[in-house]
């Protein structure tokens, strides 16, 4: 195995909910075992890397902190390489640290961006004000296009639409499937995608982005997609694997 580093999805992947999949924690220790640089990337940006390192320990699984990369992570590092420096977010905590930790002011007077994430606070009220700036030229930028999570609970791409109908302005989305969160990831690794692989369950987000951005890309069918999936794709997993403890690259 000449590859020295992997990036890996989290839901459906190495958990269900908080639930181990079966196997998982022994195929994380195996890849930490053989001195594999291996980052957890994820499109949720409501967690810090904190929130994933305890719900992994939760789960049996030891990490440090530093194991993982986040939606609302990429998401101000993206923002830092842009002109402005103040935000309007619609958000949890965890995408609002990020920006501050950033440089980023955080109002609703005259805000350069508009930044959407996930959160169950949403109404009215912010439809509004975040419409209002985008169409008077704030940047509209989300963390990821996902548009519900389990149970049908309402994701970002699905908070983004109401502002994104009222304006006639699409966001910009830096998580998967985009190239950039993975080549952020990259960067926070200290890595190079020719010898990089990305594992994860979602041919549309997790293989696509890991297909854009040059890596070497490891399907698992614990998740959202299944073998009948493949031929409906313009593109293919270089491997594809029940779950990631069938895994047997490393």
């Amino acid at each position: 195995m000449h590859k020295k580093n992997l990036i890996c999805d989290i839901d459906g992947v190495i958990l269900h909910n908080n639930d181990l999949i079966p196997g998982a924690d022994a195929f994380v220790r195996r890849v930490l075992e053989q001195d594999i640089n291996l980052l957890f990337l994820t499109n949720y940006p409501a967690q810090t890397p904190r929130d994933l390192q305890n719900r992994f320990y939760s789960a049996g699984i030891e990490v440090p902190e530093s194991s993982f990369y986040t939606s609302a992570m990429a998401t101000a590092d993206f923002l830092k390489r842009q002109n402005g420096e103040k935000a309007y977010v619609i958000g949890e905590g965890a995408l609002i640290h990020e920006l501050y930790k950033a440089g980023f002011t955080i109002t609703d007077i005259d805000p350069d961006f508009v930044v959407v994430g996930e959160t169950r606070n949403y109404n009215w009220s912010m439809i509004q004000m975040a419409a209002r700036f985008v169409a008077g030229g704030a940047s509209f930028i989300a963390t990821n296009p996902d548009t519900h999570g389990p149970n049908m609970h309402p994701a970002c791409g699905a908070l983004c639409a109401p502002i994104e109908r009222m304006t006639g302005k699409k966001p910009f989305y830096v998580g998967k499937p985009s190239a950039w969160i993975v080549r952020a990831a990259l960067n926070h690794m200290d890595a190079h995608s020719e010898n990089t692989l990305i594992v994860g369950d979602n041919l549309k987000t997790d293989i696509l982005a890991g297909f854009q951005a040059g890596l070497e890309t490891i399907l698992v069918l614990t998740g959202v997609s299944q073998v009948a999936d493949i031929d409906k794709m313009p593109f293919r997993p270089q491997h594809v694997y029940s779950s990631v403890a069938d895994i047997d690259l490393f």
